[in-house]
């Protein structure tokens, strides 16, 4: 369930976790397609056989950029912003996979709000956000992204 917030009351929340995502399955299948999509076919994603012999993770795992290709999808889940007439990704600035995603892991965003500048027209903001596997002790992707939100 996504949390609802008016445009400008959000950069009163710049320090704080405003929001988590619903959970995002990523299974073989969805890795398969990614690959397709984006000619990234390399047998790490989509060989288990040939990753039960010579991963170091002994399964395939998510490609890192299907990971953050995730992140507007999981904003849309965990955040409604109420008088936002239209929002667009404008970039990251930091990107980091500390941990591989087994293929059939689920995850989900964790969005602390680390910045609001205002812009003609709306604001942009910077987002922390740390995608987390189910069940993991480390963060698959640790990114800081930005995004304007026009009113």
């Amino acid at each position: 369930m996504a949390t609802t917030i008016a445009l400008d009351a959000l950069p009163a929340r710049v320090g704080s976790e405003v929001a988590v995502s619903d959970w995002f399955e990523v299974g073989q299948e969805r890795i398969a397609t990614f690959a397709e999509a984006t000619d990234d076919r390399q047998w790490i994603h989509l060989d288990p056989e040939r990753c039960k012999r010579e991963s170091p993770f002994g399964q395939p795992v998510a490609h890192g950029f299907l990971t953050l290709s995730l992140l507007p999808a999981m904003l849309t889940s965990a955040l409604a912003i109420e008088g936002m007439r239209m929002g667009v990704n404008y970039g990251l600035n930091k990107v980091r996979f500390p941990s591989p995603l087994p293929a059939g892991s689920r995850v989900r965003g964790r969005w602390t709000l680390r910045g609001a500048d205002a812009v003609a027209g709306g604001w942009q903001f910077t987002w922390d956000v740390t995608i987390e596997a189910d069940g993991a002790v480390k963060p698959v992707c640790v990114a800081e992204f930005l995004i304007r939100c026009y009113a």
